[in-house]
Parts: structure tokens; C-alpha cells; sequence
């Protein structure tokens, strides 16, 4: 069972952490590699490999923004072992973006793509999940850059390694294949209620052999 947390705002919902997980009042900033620089005219988002239509379709940076903007409240867990419980999300639902750029039947998968080739890995159910989201804003405010401005997904029920920073791009695919953290020791799912840490942890159908 999870930790039960108190919310500070004093209502009386009640959230849970899941197992081995701590309280995080704050939000430290974890990453590998450096913050890259932000470029707004060479910015693209591209989604590709086994779209509906066969074509990959992009949008600049202005483009992109203009999507409709939504907003979730949802938790934020870290491998690392810290929770941060009752942020508001802000930005364009992943839903949003498969109904823009439909994959194709047989999709099951998709690679998210970052700066710098970082990736990781969903199943298409995660990334599909109503409360999956390309957020620009935490709390009423811009991301900052070492947040993953000007775009970051958080998949909430997923450790938050699932959700790169400085998202570049979705491909669609036909059958698993490891991302940068699930190909250096991570789990391939990800869940944090199961506690699927590592690669070591994971059983029969759970994600590619390494």
C-alpha cells in the first residue's frame, strides 16, 4: 500500500503515494545532459512511422501552441523516489495529437522523442490516457528551461522519466522498442503502484529483451 498524503490546501481529499515514494515540497530539477538552448524558428513537432495516412505530419512553434489547451491536475512521481502531489498541467492533450495525426490500426507503441535523440518508450493505452499531456505551463506559468520549456509530456500515472523534457516528437510503432532510460536499466512500463523501477523487476511480456 502507498503512503496516504494530506494535501496542503487543506481540503479534505486525501491522495496516496505509491510504495517507497517520499513527499517532495518542491521541484528539483533532474535531467541528463544540458538544458538546450530554445530556438523558436527552428523549432519543430513531428509525428511519423505508422501514421493512418502514411505521411508524417508537423507543426512550428506557433502552430503547435495554437492547438486547443487543456489543463489536469495530477501527481508527479520520480524514480528517484520523490512525489510531487497536485500540480496543474497546462497544455495540449496527447489525445489531441492522435486525432490530428491518426496512427495507423496496427500502432500498439509510440517513441517520444526529445533534444539531443533522448526517447522513451508507451504503450499507445498510456499515451493515450485522458490525463496524458504535452505540457507548456505548471500551475498557471510558463515551464522553465531546465523544466523542459518550451515542452515536456507528463504521463501521471507513469515514474516521470516516462515524460521527456524537451519534446520533439512522437513516432508511431508497430511493436515495442526500448527508449534511452529502458535501454540503460530502467523498467519498460513504468509504474510506480507496482513499483517497476528497473529492468531486473520486469517479467514475461513486459518489454523487449535487452
Amino acid at each position: 500500500m502507498g503512503q496516504p498524503v494530506e494535501r496542503e490546501s487543506g481540503e479534505e481529499a486525501v491522495s496516496e503515494l505509491p510504495p517507497g515514494q517520499r513527499l517532495q515540497r518542491g521541484w528539483p530539477v533532474t535531467h541528463y545532459g544540458p538544458v538546450p538552448k530554445f530556438r523558436p524558428e527552428r523549432w519543430e513537432f513531428r509525428v511519423f512511422g505508422a501514421t493512418a495516412d502514411g505521411e508524417k505530419r508537423c507543426w512550428n512553434h506557433e502552430e503547435f501552441t495554437a492547438l486547443p489547451y487543456a489543463s489536469v491536475v495530477a501527481d508527479l512521481h520520480c524514480v528517484t523516489k520523490f512525489s510531487m502531489l497536485g500540480a496543474e498541467w497546462g497544455g495540449i492533450p496527447a489525445r489531441t495529437i492522435l486525432e490530428s495525426a491518426p496512427p495507423a490500426p496496427n500502432v500498439t507503441h509510440v517513441m517520444v522523442w526529445a533534444e539531443y535523440g533522448f526517447s522513451s518508450n508507451l504503450r499507445l493505452s498510456d499515451f493515450a490516457a485522458e490525463r496524458t499531456i504535452f505540457a507548456t505551463h505548471k500551475d498557471g506559468e510558463l515551464l522553465t528551461a531546465e523544466h523542459g520549456f518550451p515542452l515536456r509530456l507528463v504521463v501521471p500515472h507513469l515514474y516521470a522519466w516516462k515524460g521527456p523534457k524537451w519534446v520533439r516528437g512522437v513516432e508511431y510503432m508497430t511493436a515495442d522498442r526500448r527508449g534511452f532510460w529502458e535501454e540503460r536499466g530502467y523498467h519498460n512500463l513504468g509504474d510506480p503502484w507496482k513499483e517497476q523501477r528497473y529492468s531486473y523487476q520486469e517479467g514475461p511480456g513486459d518489454g523487449p529483451e535487452l
